[in-house]
């Protein structure tokens, strides 16, 4: 029988991880609570399922040898776990893997220091805060169900789609200039590898950062990609005007470098992607 991964929360990185599974010779499952992006999953090959279709997740978590939880916590906590620990007690079910996708918003601004991920937590914003609640929950719970947790602190992803490259094409991209302010980020196709590299090597209740070799501030990043796309660079902003999102707007909160140095050594786990400029080089290569 081959293996089957859960994957809670079928956005951008569950969808890389799909891909992964299936050139590893594994089975993916999604799920979304759009009825249209799970048309839209199923399209594209990916078996999708409603989180609250109760049956249906029980059904997915007991045969599942893996479980990833990438959908975001909400002012409640993490919505996998409100679902998925019941449905796991219920059907007696011991996955031999669990992770958690957290960020690094969790360390919240290191004035551009290093973190670790022994460092005390210290997010600055409610999502970062949500975020340390939700790791909490996992970790807590996993030792009383018999369960394998491991918690990974992400950084902002980036691929295909959703990357400098795309918002130049586009038109949207803005050069956000905020001093002394530099952050990582990572491939999604490294995230996914990062997971798959721990499913590999499991540690009970190991934490995690996956993130790239080279931190840099945001607007070195899109004036060398505008370079590279032979554009002229795109109008400066501040990162307070308006026109910046408040999605966007959260990143450019806290500054500070994520070491991925753990990950190397206790998973076996290499960026193919370092930096910016092989991650980017990527991008454009894939059209």
């Amino acid at each position: 029988m081959s293996r089957t991964i859960l994957v809670f929360g079928g956005g951008y990185l569950g969808e890389a991880i799909a891909r992964r599974a299936g050139a590893e010779g594994a089975r993916a499952v999604l799920t979304s609570r759009s009825a249209e992006r799970r048309r839209a999953l199923e399209a594209s090959g990916i078996t999708a399922l409603d989180p609250e279709d109760e049956t249906a997740l029980a059904d997915a978590a007991a045969e599942a040898h893996a479980i990833v939880v990438a959908a975001p916590p909400d002012e409640r906590g993490c919505p996998g776990a409100r679902v998925l620990l019941p449905a796991l007690a219920a059907a007696g079910a011991y996955p031999d893997w669990i992770g958690y996708v957290s960020s690094t918003a969790v360390y919240g601004d290191r004035a551009g220091g290093w973190v670790f991920e022994d460092d005390l937590l210290n997010a600055a914003s409610i999502q970062g805060a949500r975020r340390v609640r939700a790791e909490r929950e996992w970790l807590e719970a996993g030792p009383g169900l018999g369960l394998t947790i491991q918690i990974f602190r992400l950084p902002g992803i980036y691929g295909p789609g959703r990357s400098p490259v795309d918002r130049l094409r586009a038109g949207s991209a803005r050069l956000v200039r905020k001093p002394g302010q530099v952050f990582n980020r990572i491939h999604v196709d490294d995230a996914a590898s990062g997971l798959f590299a721990s499913m590999a090597r499991p540690h009970p209740g190991g934490i995690y950062n996956l993130a790239d070799d080279e931190p840099a501030p945001a607007d070195v990043v899109t004036e060398w990609t505008a370079r590279r796309m032979g554009l002229a660079p795109p109008p400066e902003t501040d990162w307070t005007d308006p026109s910046v999102s408040e999605t966007m707007r959260r990143f450019y909160l806290d500054s500070k470098r994520v070491s991925n140095a753990r990950a190397k050594a206790e998973l076996d786990w290499r960026p193919a992607y370092p930096s910016y400029r092989e991650g980017i080089e990527a991008v454009l290569a894939q059209g």
